[in-house]
């Protein structure tokens, strides 16, 4: 019988295919935001407007993951991702029409291409992967997010002055294409043992069942928390730190990349970790650590020397973005046998569901009441779901322990 490590090595390619499938749907998913300003002055639209479309992306790939299991048992794992990046590159390609209408649909577009990359690749790596590697795997997966973000943050900027935005979105278009060219060589190989079957659960079984089990309700609630933690870090820590720290956009924006790097890290290091640990209990010590970095954040003042904003800054980011690759492991590791996709899709949805609804109140009560109680109420929120995993976790144990 082959050693778990041996199994892992076989497993490279798939782990290898769904990164990069990762990376390029993430890297259209942030392009949008990236050329919008290109975009706006063009079509006369107010820049504002990537936040309102940023929603819809995530509402549209919410809803769209929800569905996903449905068609990847009819179609395929490996085909239904084709199909996201595809969708994604008709988004980026239907951008460069330069029209308000075009951008609307292309927007759609990008949100259904960014639904069921996570389903999919739940429903391909745990048939290839070892158990005793998912947390590892999973996280290396994630880590496709921040380095599609990476490199849309990295080459679009260097491709707009050069060719304009309408071609540098042609561009980004063509990446997509040809990553969904390269898996078709890689299907039938990642196929092989995962034979559609043609018949599924639906949408709302997989829902029912995930919150009716007493861990996968606390662990996909608790993700639907940690997601508005980390998507407000992303999208408003510049902002904060440049209207209420004084720091100058730069200087904001170089504290954000380290943070990013070091979350991207730390997802390889919990990764392991989760492989090691019980993952309910390591996510919800993980969940203190988010609660702690959002009131520091929030205590920082105009006369808080810059070294110490960024130590706050790198440390709370460190911690915002490690956890998602546990979480999904850990429901995949929970899902009855066959059932994976399903039950990753309803992990999906209510992770995007919090992105849909964190920025917007995030930056509502902030208007209101000020950024520190902003972050002091993500800190109460995240820290309840973090104290209701660690004791679920140690319910468990004991459990257990008792039979």
């Amino acid at each position: 019988m082959d050693s778990p490590r041996q199994d892992l090595r076989s497993a490279l390619v798939p782990i290898a295919a769904m990164l990069g499938s990762q990376v390029l749907v993430s890297l259209a998913v942030l392009s949008l935001s990236v050329l919008m300003p290109a975009v706006t002055r063009d079509l006369d639209i107010a820049p504002k407007l990537v936040g309102v479309f940023t929603a819809v992306i995530y509402v549209v790939a919410s809803a769209v993951a929800l569905g996903s299991a449905v068609w990847i048992s009819r179609l395929g794992a490996v085909r239904v991702c084709q199909i996201a990046m595809i969708a994604a590159a008709a988004g980026l390609a239907l951008n460069a029409a330069a029209s308000v209408v075009a951008t609307v649909v292309a927007v759609a577009l990008i949100g259904m291409a960014q639904g069921p990359i996570n389903p999919a690749s739940a429903h391909i790596l745990t048939h290839r992967v070892p158990r005793a590697w998912f947390s590892l795997v999973f996280s290396v997966k994630q880590t496709g997010v921040p380095l599609g973000f990476a490199a849309a943050g990295i080459l679009l900027p260097l491709l707009l002055p050069v060719i304009g935005w309408r071609v540098a979105s042609l561009v980004a278009a063509g990446l997509l294409v040809a990553g969904a060219v390269v898996l078709e060589f890689l299907r039938a190989r990642l196929d092989a043992l995962l034979v559609p079957s043609g018949q599924s659960s639906g949408i709302w079984s997989p829902v029912r069942y995930a919150l009716a089990h007493p861990q996968m309700r606390v662990l996909g609630w608790s993700a639907l928390l940690y997601v508005v933690a980390q998507h407000t870090f992303t999208f408003f820590l510049v902002t904060y730190l440049y209207e209420h720290c004084r720091l100058s956009i730069a200087e904001a924006g170089f504290l954000l990349f380290l943070a990013q790097i070091g979350g991207t890290a730390q997802r390889l290091v919990l990764g392991a970790l989760g492989d090691r640990f019980p993952r309910m209990m390591l996510l919800g010590w993980t969940g203190i650590g988010i609660a702690i970095g959002s009131i520091a954040t929030g205590l920082i003042t105009s006369d808080t020397p810059y070294w110490l904003i960024g130590l706050i800054v790198f440390a709370y980011g460190t911690v915002v973005i490690s956890w998602n690759g546990v979480s999904i492991a850990e429901f995949a590791h929970l899902a009855p046998p066959g059932q994976v996709a399903p039950v990753a899709a309803v992990q999906t949805a209510l992770a995007f569901s919090g992105a849909v609804i964190g920025p917007p109140l995030f930056g509502l009560i902030a208007a209101v009441a000020g950024y520190r109680t902003s972050f002091f109420l993500v800190a109460a929120c995240v820290l309840a779901a973090a104290i209701w995993q660690i004791a679920t976790a140690r319910r468990l144990r004991t459990t257990l322990s008792g039979r």
